[in-house]
């Protein structure tokens, strides 16, 4: 009885094993003619196609060639484009300008507080250049101040009521360095999304942390200013560290409208943050005296000026 049960599971191994010994094989081979059978077709359409190929005569490749039209480089240039028919200004770039021998108003330009065409200006600038020359030869961090440069700090600190001004050789240079001078990596920044260029790459030079926050939208940014403050009060140690900017214009260069300041400052003292103010196209325009401090609504000791 023993010896008959071991006979048959020997005989069940084996018939196990030829079964798929035999399935094996059966996929190896219909693996390999599939295999031979693409490498014939490919070496005889290979050479059919070498021997069905024509090649071209002399006199063939000389009349493609001379058919041959290529496309040109640049489109032409229409009749009526502005290179081709200039025009010309006459005069200096004032209020009014006069082009072709015809006045317009000048809206191309920032002199808004018409300075430009200014005798009186004009005359003190003749004097200056004589006595100065016409550039300092130098930034002011170095041998570039003059005294000129001294009095004017002055008489601007005097006129917007605060210790001390800065003067910049260059407009752009000014925000776009001044705020990677206060704000570095790991701070973050809250800056309208309607601002100049100047400011966006000073926010790009700071290396902050940058929350954009939609175009004179107070709701917007104080949806933002929240979220900073749960994010806050999950990580103490970091906030700690932690300073908080917001960039606004007083009169914004790309849209030309006004800053919502005293909401702006609400939130300031409301959520602890420092704010920033371009007033490239502000100063000497907003207000009763030009300051743009929302005629003496806000001291002018709360803001950091640009």
């Amino acid at each position: 009885m023993v010896e008959s049960v071991g006979a048959d599971s020997g005989d069940s191994v084996v018939v196990g094993l030829v079964s798929e010994f035999g399935s094996t094989t059966y996929v190896y081979l219909i693996t390999q003619t599939i295999v031979v059978c693409a490498l014939a077709y490919m070496f005889l359409f290979k050479k059919n196609r070498k021997e069905n190929k024509k090649k071209l005569t002399h006199e063939e490749k000389e009349a493609l060639i001379a058919d041959w039209q290529p496309e040109p480089l640049v489109p032409e240039t229409p009749p009526d484009h502005p290179a081709l028919n200039p025009k010309y200004v006459d005069g200096k770039m004032t209020k009014y300008v006069k082009i072709d021998g015809k006045e317009y108003l000048n809206m191309a330009t920032s002199n808004f507080l018409g300075l430009v065409g200014d005798e009186r200006i004009e005359a003190v600038a003749e004097k200056t250049i004589l006595k100065y020359g016409v550039g300092s030869c130098g930034p002011r961090g170095f041998y570039g101040t003059m005294d000129v440069h001294l009095d004017l700090e002055k008489q601007l600190a005097e006129f917007l009521k605060c210790e001390e001004t800065v003067l910049y050789s260059y407009g752009f240079a000014t925000v776009a360095s001044a705020i990677p001078a206060y704000a570095k990596r790991g701070d973050v920044i809250f800056a309208d999304k309607g601002v100049n260029f100047a400011i966006q790459k000073g926010l790009q030079a700071s290396r902050s942390r940058i929350e954009w926050f939609e175009h004179n939208d107070v709701n917007d940014l104080e949806r933002l200013l929240m979220e900073q403050a749960e994010l806050d009060k999950k990580h103490p140690k970091i906030a700690a560290k932690t300073r908080r900017f917001m960039v606004v214009e007083g009169l914004y260069h790309n849209t030309g409208d006004l800053c919502p300041l005293p909401q702006l400052m609400e939130l300031k003292w409301k959520y602890k943050v420092r704010i920033f103010i371009d007033e490239s196209m502000s100063f000497g325009v907003i207000g009763n005296t030009g300051r743009d401090d929302q005629d003496g609504f806000i001291p002018v000791y709360q803001i950091f000026h640009f």
